[in-house]
This record gives C-alpha cells, sequence and structure tokens, in this order.
C-alpha cells in the first residue's frame, strides 16, 4: 500500500472504532459491528471519500470470529444438532419458495425481470447470487443493489428486535462456555495456527469459507483432547470491528440511488421475507426443543456470523445457531442456483422440443 492508503487505513480505523465505541455507550445491539458499519457508511457518503480498508482486514476479523465461535462446539453439540436437521431442511425449503413467490410476484407490478427479482430475494451470499444469476441473463448490478439493501435491513432489524424485543430468551449458559475457560501459556495459542490456515486455504474454495474454515477446523480441535485457550474480549471486539468497517465501505449512497424507487419496494420484501422466516423459527422451536432466540437466528435469512453473534447477546446457542445457518448455506449454494436455472429455462426447452 502506498503512504496515502496507510493514512486512510488509520482515518477508517478511527472512525469506525468511533463507532462501536458510541453504539457500545448507549447499549445498542451488536455495537461494534454497527456501530463501525454506520460510521464508515456515512463517512464515505457525507464527506465523499473512498476509504481504504484492504480485504486481508475483513478476512482477518472472519476469522477471529470463527475461531471464537468454534469453541462453543462440544460433543453435546453434535448430539443435539442432528435431531433438527430434518425439520429444519423442511423449514429452510419453505422459506427458499417463500422468496421465489415474493421475487416473482413482485414484477407484475414493477420493470425488474423475473430473474433478476428472485436472485435478488434469496437469501444466500451476494457475489454468488450474483453470479448465478448472470449466468442466467439477469442483472447481476441490480441483484447486488438489491442483496445490499437485503444485508442492510437484516443488520438493522434482527438484531434490535431480538434484543430489545425478546431479550435474553435463553437460559445465558452459552454464553459462559469461552468466559469460564481458563487460560493456558501463551504457547498454547500456536494451536490456533492450524484455522487459521484452514480459513485462508477454503476463503476462496467455499461460500464463506473463510469463516467456516476457521469455525469448523476450531469446532474439531475443541472436541478433541487438545486444550485451547479462549479468544481475549479485546482481540473479540476488534475482529467485529474490521468486519463492521469492512462492510460498511462497500455500502455505497450511489448504489442505493442507482436501485432508485424499487429500493424501498426490496426493501418490504426483505421485511415480509424476515417475518416470515420468524414464523418459521417459531415453528420450528414448536416442534422441537429449541428455544426461540435459537431456532429464529438458525432460520433467520441474515449473514452467517451476524446472527451467530446475535445468539450469543440473546443467550442462544451460537453452535447450534453456527450449524444450523452452515445448513442453511448449503442448502441455498449447492441447490438453489440448479433449481432455479433448470425452473427459469424449462420453458425454453418445451419451446424448443414443440419447434
Amino acid at each position: 500500500m502506498s503512504s496515502k492508503d496507510y493514512y486512510s487505513l488509520i482515518e477508517a480505523t478511527i472512525v469506525a472504532v468511533l463507532g462501536g465505541s458510541l453504539f457500545y455507550l448507549v447499549n445498542a445491539p451488536l455495537p461494534w459491528v454497527l456501530g463501525s458499519l454506520t460510521f464508515v457508511m456515512l463517512w464515505q457518503g457525507l464527506t465523499k471519500r473512498t476509504l481504504c480498508i484492504p480485504n486481508s482486514i475483513r478476512d482477518t476479523g472472519f476469522i477471529i470470529l470463527g475461531v471464537y465461535f468454534g469453541l462453543y462446539f462440544t460433543k453435546q453439540t453434535l448430539l443435539t444438532v442432528i435431531p433438527y436437521l430434518l425439520p429444519y431442511i423442511v423449514v429452510t425449503c419453505i422459506l427458499i419458495i417463500a422468496c421465489v413467490i415474493l421475487g416473482t410476484l413482485v414484477t407484475k407490478w414493477i420493470h425488474v425481470d423475473k430473474v433478476t427479482s428472485v436472485f435478488s430475494c434469496i437469501p444466500g451470499g451476494l457475489s454468488e447470487m450474483a453470479i448465478v444469476s448472470e449466468s442466467l441473463k439477469a442483472n447481476p448490478s441490480l441483484v447486488v443493489i438489491f442483496q445490499t439493501i437485503r444485508l442492510i435491513t437484516v443488520l438493522f432489524t434482527i438484531p434490535p428486535f431480538m434484543v430489545y424485543f425478546l431479550g435474553n430468551t435463553g437460559d445465558g449458559s452459552f454464553q459462559r462456555v469461552t468466559r469460564d475457560m481458563i487460560l493456558g501459556s501463551g504457547w498454547s495459542y500456536l494451536w490456533f495456527l492450524i484455522p487459521i490456515a484452514a480459513a485462508i486455504f477454503l476463503r476462496k474454495k467455499i461460500p464463506a469459507g473463510i469463516i467456516i474454515g476457521a469455525l469448523g477446523v476450531t469446532a474439531i480441535m475443541n472436541i478433541s483432547p487438545i486444550d485451547l485457550n479462549s479468544v481475549p474480549s479485546m482481540v473479540m471486539n476488534a475482529g467485529q470491528v474490521a468486519i463492521g468497517a469492512s462492510l460498511g465501505k462497500n455500502i455505497l449512497f450511489d448504489h442505493l440511488k442507482i436501485g432508485g424507487k424499487y429500493t424501498f419496494v426490496y426493501f418490504g420484501l426483505s421485511v415480509t421475507i424476515i417475518t416470515i422466516s420468524f414464523g418459521l423459527g417459531i415453528l420450528l422451536a414448536a416442534f422441537t426443543s429449541l428455544d426461540y432466540a435459537t431456532a429464529m437466528l438458525g432460520i433467520a435469512p441474515g449473514g452467517f456470523f451476524e446472527m451467530v453473534l446475535t445468539a450469543y447477546n440473546v443467550g442462544g446457542d451460537p453452535a447450534v445457531v453456527s450449524a444450523l445457518q452452515i445448513t442453511r448455506i448449503l442448502i441455498i449454494v449447492l441447490l438453489v442456483p440448479i433449481s432455479l436455472k433448470w425452473w427459469f429455462t424449462r420453458k425454453v426447452g418445451v419451446k424448443e422440443r414443440t419447434e
């Protein structure tokens, strides 16, 4: 990086830390993430400046959170999750079908093609949905814009709702897992080089590979006889600030302006999808032994780490939420693109056979 980039990074760090600190002081939900995100986004929008936040900063934050939440996994977690997989897959499929229906219906009243609209509503990875939609001749730019709107909506609605309206719906025992761990020698931190290496290796090979790699390997090591240290709270907060600042940097006012009047349409769709997911989460909790916070955050159409982090804050089980969210990501990435590609091209195939 040039000296100019270094100064810009320092500027971004100051803005992000100030935002996180202010949100922390006012007791806002996910303060270090939402505070840094909000301040960086507003700073860039109001000053017309583009801050320098390398992807390596964001990736470091993801690795920290992946390792942190991997420490929640125990043998009991695996035994707990397995019975929930089938009902969870069912409610996830219902949510995906609802997204497809809503994305299709809205095109009757707005000038956006069905493929673009549907991929804008699917709660999958932003880049993955944009790439697949482009292969089906959709408008990937609009998909990115509307997926960004979904991400913003999720970040600023689900955590506050869970914290302020549901409060601590869990029993709080899950939050104590890493806090009660006794710090060992400094040498034992070298064990974390293994999940870090896994995260770097998988970051471009699978969706959300950077955090899934760190979390998955840490979870395996935590189940094994290896004694792992806990992650210091200061490091955890730094990781959240890094991620929040990186997300805020990518949310530009110009992108939202391009969406124009449709910005509000897809904001409404995002709220509707979140509401449906909450209903499905309540249904999942009713038919299983999951508490409401864990069930609702497990099915919520949000980013992986945001939902796990919210579970941590409201007394849900971060390990179970992690496992469920990973399952949702796998379903969406492995099955949804293929299914939608068949769905949108089936009429073309029928037409070609009849001719």
